[in-house]
């Protein structure tokens, strides 16, 4: 199978399940993020920013997950005790998308992170 080029023939080989997950969190962070670019990255779905990788998003076997970086998500940590979460990684049930509040929250630590560096 080919790798995927663009975000949505990654999500049309998923399940609908996933790709519901997927789509939700992708719309919130593209909410949160406007001006970002959708990209593949390492064969992941992503968004950069002014050319820089911004954050990205996967379905793996039994979960999908977020990486947003390690900053937004110590940051945040008290609000991300229910999760499984490791440096720069957080895990979510498929069938329990990521609250729109929580992705909009770490994008925004993301592109302050990001901006600080620039």
């Amino acid at each position: 199978m080919s790798k995927p080029q663009t975000i949505d023939e990654y999500l049309a080989r998923l399940s609908s399940a996933e790709r519901a997950a997927l789509e939700k969190l992708r719309k919130d962070i593209k909410s949160a993020a406007p001006k970002a670019e959708e990209c593949i990255s390492y064969q992941m779905p992503g968004f950069r920013l002014n050319g820089r990788m911004l954050v990205s998003f996967a379905a793996w076997a039994n979960h999908c997950a977020f990486y947003p970086g390690s900053y937004p998500l110590e940051i945040h940590r008290k609000e991300l005790e229910n999760y499984d979460t490791s440096k720069g990684t957080l895990r979510f049930p498929i069938e329990s998308p990521l609250p729109a509040t929580l992705v909009r929250k770490l994008v925004k630590a993301r592109i302050e992170q990001n901006t600080a560096k620039q």
